[in-house]
């Protein structure tokens, strides 16, 4: 079963009827004991770092998604779903993700781009060299 994170926020009934429509079964919901058995979770988004984090940790779910994701579980985060992978964001000073990819979310620089953009944009990886050097200025 495929299981859909609620965390009280996000666009949880488009995303399961797009999987509904893809001929999958999917379940909304934030009982521990569902997520523990599914074998796929998505964690679907329209929100606020900071918020999220809060609202995921005040319904003990935020453990539990990083449990799973640690035990080999598919995971698809969509929005703030992907951007809590990883260690923190801009959007949050101070508020802590999951670390399952390790850097920081950061705003893009608009350069002439609506925020928020739906769209395509490029992301680079910085080497590790690039980042003890401004860690160092």
């Amino acid at each position: 079963m495929i299981v859909i994170i609620d965390y009280g926020m996000g666009n949880l009934r488009s995303v399961q009827k797009a999987g509904q429509f893809l001929g999958q079964r999917l379940r909304v919901t934030d009982s521990i004991s569902v997520i523990k058995k599914a074998k796929k979770i998505i964690l679907p988004g329209v929100a606020h770092f900071g918020q999220t984090v809060k609202e995921l940790k005040k319904r003990k779910l935020f453990k539990i998604i990083k449990e799973r994701i640690n035990d080999g579980v598919g995971f698809f985060g969509i929005c703030i779903g992907m951007q809590l992978l990883f260690d923190e964001s801009e959007e949050a000073s101070g508020i802590k993700g999951l670390s399952i990819i390790k850097g920081k979310v950061k705003r893009f620089k608009t350069k002439g781009l609506i925020v928020p953009h739906m769209g395509w944009n490029q992301i680079r990886r910085q080497k590790t060299e690039d980042r003890r050097q401004k860690t160092e200025d």
